[in-house]
């Protein structure tokens, strides 16, 4: 689990926005494939220009935490993706709900370089991911809640 500080020292070693920008690109290439049974409608970041998708699930070892999946077509964005995915993966849902993402786009100037679409794309997968977290929570306390029949 990354913090936002750890990801904006990260980007302070390049020097300009093209050495960014490449890193964004290779954090993309390194993002775990999604399986393609996960690239659902509910799923779809539908105010996203690029076709990108995001899932939400428990981690196996601790069920308190939630992961998350993703894919994206473009590579700039994939990159954004997997820096979304490193950072919000491994936390509770009240920890993904609170975090700062909006502090991070700042202190990494994406709003600087990025066109306007692109950068409501970029909240657009943000919020996709908080509600596939309250999806999946949702979904599982629904299960524990007991039938009553009439």
């Amino acid at each position: 689990m990354r913090e936002i500080d750890e990801i904006v020292e990260d980007f302070k070693f390049f020097d300009d926005w093209d050495g960014r920008y490449q890193y964004l690109i290779e954090l993309g290439e390194a993002l775990p494939a999604m399986p393609d049974e996960l690239k659902l409608v509910e799923n779809w970041v539908k105010p996203c220009m690029s076709t990108v998708h995001v899932s939400a699930h428990r981690e196996p070892t601790d069920p308190s935490l939630i992961y998350f999946l993703g894919d994206c077509d473009t590579a700039i964005i994939k990159g954004v993706l997997a820096l979304l995915v490193d950072l919000l993966s491994h936390r509770t849902l009240n920890e993904i709900r609170s975090l700062d993402v909006d502090s991070l786009f700042k202190r990494l100037k994406l709003e600087e370089h990025l066109s306007p679409s692109r950068h409501v794309g970029i909240y657009a997968i943000v919020e996709k991911m908080i509600e596939r977290a309250e999806a999946l929570s949702k979904a599982e306390t629904s299960k524990l809640e007991p039938t009553i029949l009439s």
